[in-house]
């Protein structure tokens, strides 16, 4: 990995509104952080290579004990500020800002509660373009800087890219992680970490909610699915070590999820608690072979799961809260001495049982060391101090977490070089390059589960009038969409004569009336799906349409399992998420322009008998 502390720093370009792009001048950097480097050289700490080229941890340990209590507590906890800018953001955003944590910026939060860490939601408007995150994350680290004993800040985010990303355009967005796991290429994997990490660092972001380690067994799986790279434990685990190395190559921090793993639970741990009934003997053989696979490749940092995993401790608590599960068995048995860092401290699943006071001083006690936006910052900020006064929690143990959250900064390069710069951005961020790479890489992904008489690819000549019907699911980040014009839109750029027509998720009696008149005249109708169930209205829609003998395709733009539910159409693909990226290379596989090469890395039951395949993991057509 090369050694981001002598990264260079590009001459200052006019200012954008809020903070600027570019950082403050070198020796405003040195001044800032006086107050460390009589204890750490700034140079040696800027290393993005493995563990042992940090410094020696004395001089860490050094640092830590300069401390104050309120410091080392602010420094366990990444939290969430809205707003575009770190001292100006709009009126809406102050206002949430007060309301949810009682500060009105992200700097004042900083200045208050010290906190370590920031993540990046779109939903908090913290990504409107690249040039403005930038900027944002440069204030951050300067209103962090500032202050006396001042650390640079670990920003975080989740893109995941397929149907989490929260980086939108014009940064790369890339296929997902099942798209991949059909795609089947380890070094895809590993191109797609190290494209998605050189944009983030771009950005200021040094640390990625990614990749999602859990091998998805069970189809009715409701927060996991197509997040996943499938359901063959040793694939996940080749392809999750693989973008894990990808994305450390680029100097950001790398994070499996969800310990001890989440791919079998038809509960969503943001509104329910779920139960993995797993044995510890499957658990070996299923749910812990990526992690093993992710510690092995030096994964930076592991998430934590909150869910009861009963086989591994039956205390009834979540693993977030669990130390058989992270002590005895993260560190203890599997070896891993990283950062482990909570799934949000918001969701259902970890509050079902202790208050928000207490459900962080539990974390911490179980041997989490990074505690991932609690509701209630201030409630959670002093249930910690309070526990540190009455003895339930020492500062020792504090001191443990800290200083893996220091290694992993000095890691990255955070103390020599905590600033990016706008040509930096600009060099880096949606670069045709890496628009070639992201279409290249989906091109290997789409799935042909289906091909009656031979109907794909679609001829110009005797197809060229083409419907798009179907569902248009939100745009998971930035993208275009919505899907039936994109993929109209992608028809038409190759030749096709073709007209969209959304339906909905739930298409309603009319929709369904209307998409049926729509298809007399034309000579093949494409519809998209979005888990389809056996009674719901999509399936309806299907078999309309078939009903009218116009040749059909159907699209599945999240969920294969959606083809168990579609016996009617005459082809089927699968693309695993409906980004603007996958979709388009649904259309240049529908038109032959390139041949279907993904794989299934789930297997596919029947609809009327789950208990039988109806597709096996590794199936798929091809031309």
């Amino acid at each position: 990995m090369p050694d981001f502390s002598t990264a260079r720093t590009d001459a200052a370009d006019p200012l954008r509104p809020g903070e600027p792009v570019e950082p403050p001048a070198r020796r405003t950097v040195l001044a800032a952080t006086a107050g460390l480097t009589a204890t750490l050289a700034l140079g040696s700490l800027g290393s993005g290579r493995a563990h042992a080229d940090v410094p020696h941890e004395d001089r860490l340990r050094a640092l830590i004990s300069r401390m104050t209590l309120e410091e080392k507590v602010g420094q366990l906890f990444v939290m969430r500020a809205y707003g575009h800018s770190a001292t100006d953001p709009d009126q809406a955003d102050i206002d949430a800002n007060l309301e949810e944590l009682g500060v009105r910026t992200a700097a004042e939060l900083v200045e208050k509660y010290h906190v370590g860490g920031i993540i990046y939601f779109t939903w908090a408007h913290n990504t409107r373009d690249p040039r403005q995150i930038a900027a944002l994350s440069n204030g951050i680290q300067k209103a962090s800087l500032a202050r006396p004993r001042g650390l640079p800040v670990l920003i975080a985010t989740d893109q995941e890219h397929g149907i989490v990303a929260r980086v939108g355009r014009p940064a790369t967005l890339l296929p997902g992680a099942m798209a991949l796991g059909a795609g089947g290429s380890r070094a895809d994997a590993r191109t797609l970490g190290r494209i998605s990490g050189t944009e983030l660092r771009a950005l200021g972001i040094r640390q990625d909610y990614s990749p999602v380690a859990d091998v998805n067994v069970n189809p009715a799986n409701p927060v996991i699915g197509v997040r996943s790279f499938g359901a063959d434990p040793e694939a996940v685990a080749g392809m999750v070590a693989a973008e894990v190395k990808g994305y450390q190559s680029a100097g950001v921090a790398a994070t499996a999820k969800h310990f001890p793993g989440h791919g079998d639970t038809a509960v969503d741990s943001h509104t329910g608690f779920p139960v993995i009934t797993h044995s510890r003997e499957e658990w070996e053989a299923l749910d812990a072979v990526p992690f093993r696979a992710a510690i092995r490749a030096g994964i930076d940092s592991i998430m934590t799961a909150h869910l009861m995993f009963p086989a591994l401790d039956d205390a009834g608590d979540p693993a977030t809260l669990s130390r058989p599960i992270l002590t005895g068995i993260l560190r203890g048995q599997l070896g891993y001495d990283g950062v482990v860092v909570t799934d949000s401290l918001g969701m259902e699943g970890v509050r079902t049982k202790y208050g928000d006071d207490r459900v962080p001083v539990l974390a911490l006690k179980a041997g989490v060391d990074q505690l991932l936006n609690p509701p209630s910052i201030d409630v959670a900020f002093h249930g910690v101090l309070d526990a540190i006064h009455t003895g339930e929690l020492t500062e020792e143990r504090l001191d443990a977490s800290l200083l893996r959250i220091l290694r992993l900064k000095a890691k990255l390069g955070l103390f020599g070089e905590p600033y990016v710069t706008g040509p930096g951005v600009d060099r880096a961020v949606g670069t045709e390059a890496h628009l070639r790479t992201a279409d290249r890489l989906a091109d290997r992904t789409t799935t042909l589960l289906v091909n009656e008489r031979g109907l794909l690819p679609l001829s110009r000549r005797t197809h060229r009038r083409v419907l798009v019907v179907g569902a248009d699911p939100a745009s998971p980040s930035g993208t275009d969409g919505p899907p039936t014009g994109v993929l109209a839109g992608a028809l038409a750029e190759l030749g096709f004569s073709a007209a969209a027509l959304s339906t909905g998720t739930a298409p309603s009696a009319a929709a369904i009336d209307r998409a049926v008149t729509a298809a007399e005249g034309v000579d093949a109708v494409v519809v998209t799906t979005y888990n389809v169930t056996a009674g719901s209205a999509q399936a309806t829609l299907v078999r309309r349409l078939a009903a009218t003998g116009v040749p059909l395709i159907a699209v599945a733009v999240r969920n294969p399992y959606d083809v168990a539910h579609l016996p009617e159409a005459d082809a089927v693909l699968a693309s695993y998420a409906w980004t603007d990226v996958e979709v388009r290379a649904a259309a240049r596989v529908l038109a032959g322009r390139v041949r279907p090469r993904g794989r299934l890395p789930v297997a596919v039951a029947r609809a009327d008998d789950p208990d039988r395949t109806l597709y096996p993991i590794g199936y798929g057509l091809g031309y």
